[in-house]
């Protein structure tokens, strides 16, 4: 199941019912996982773990060394779950020695073609990359995130479990769990993405619980101290409420308001 013209490493770890196309590149300190393809014409650098069952597809580049000027070729690896599909010519970077030293991409991600991931961006599961969307380094990105299409993140942003940013939307704050952005290239909150969570299975309280937490946060013109406190009140009744509060208090950068 690999082709002849591809070139693997002698010291890559090459998983059972592995597919390799042609022509594709495998370096030093790789391991691919079980039942993982790679289309032809792939290049993956190590150090690279890559999981179980994941496709990748032609031209993509993994595990390239991060563009980051400060990088002087210390280890840093790029660590990728189980069950993602990478699409074509998505670029994804190792860390940085001083970014943590790792990039990571959780389970069941969706990385359509043109993505950019640079250097130690952390992401969750099941969320779904669209079309040249791109982060640049230390992004934080949740479960269940979208990045529509030509979107992006600055530098050390964190975006939450569930938020939508719409195509073209260029994020510069940090984004709350649930809430959409969208309107115009800078961003600006939109209400909460409703039609995410009613097709994860979000029944209407808790989805009325979360916007009732969105309006105090955004539509009741308080101050962020005084949204806090009011949205420690729900939260005795509600886990997605906590959830948004822990994010508040991780935050490190302005919150998108």
């Amino acid at each position: 199941m690999i082709h002849p013209t591809a070139q693997i490493d002698p010291s890559a770890v090459i998983g059972d019912n592995v597919s390799i196309g042609a022509y594709s590149v495998i370096g030093a300190d790789v391991q691919i996982g079980d039942g993982t393809v790679v289309g032809p014409h792939a290049v993956i650098e190590g150090p690279t773990r890559i999981g179980r069952d994941n496709r990748i597809s032609q031209f993509a580049s993994l595990g390239g060394a991060p563009q980051d000027k400060k990088f002087a070729g210390e280890h840093t690896e790029l660590i990728i779950g189980d069950r993602n599909l990478i699409r074509e010519f998505v670029t994804i970077n190792r860390g940085t020695g001083d970014g943590g030293g790792a990039t990571r991409l959780g389970n069941d991600n969706w990385v359509l073609a043109y993505v950019h991931i640079a250097h130690d961006c952390q992401i969750g599961n099941n969320t779904v990359f669209s079309n040249y969307s791109a982060l640049a380094g230390h992004v934080e990105i949740g479960d269940w995130v979208v990045m529509a299409g030509f979107s992006g993140a600055h530098q050390f942003c964190k975006i939450g479990a569930h938020a939508f940013i719409g195509m073209g939307c260029l994020v510069g704050s940090d984004v709350p769990p649930f809430v959409t952005m969208a309107n115009d290239q800078r961003g600006r909150p939109r209400g909460i993405n409703s039609e995410g969570l009613k097709r994860r299975g979000f029944d209407a309280p808790r989805i009325s619980a979360i916007k009732r937490a969105y309006r105090t946060l955004y539509m009741a013109g308080l101050s962020l101290a005084d949204a806090r406190e009011q949205l420690t009140e729900q939260a005795n009744g509600s886990e997605d409420v906590r959830a948004m509060l822990e994010f508040l208090d991780r935050s490190e950068r302005a919150l998108a308001r």
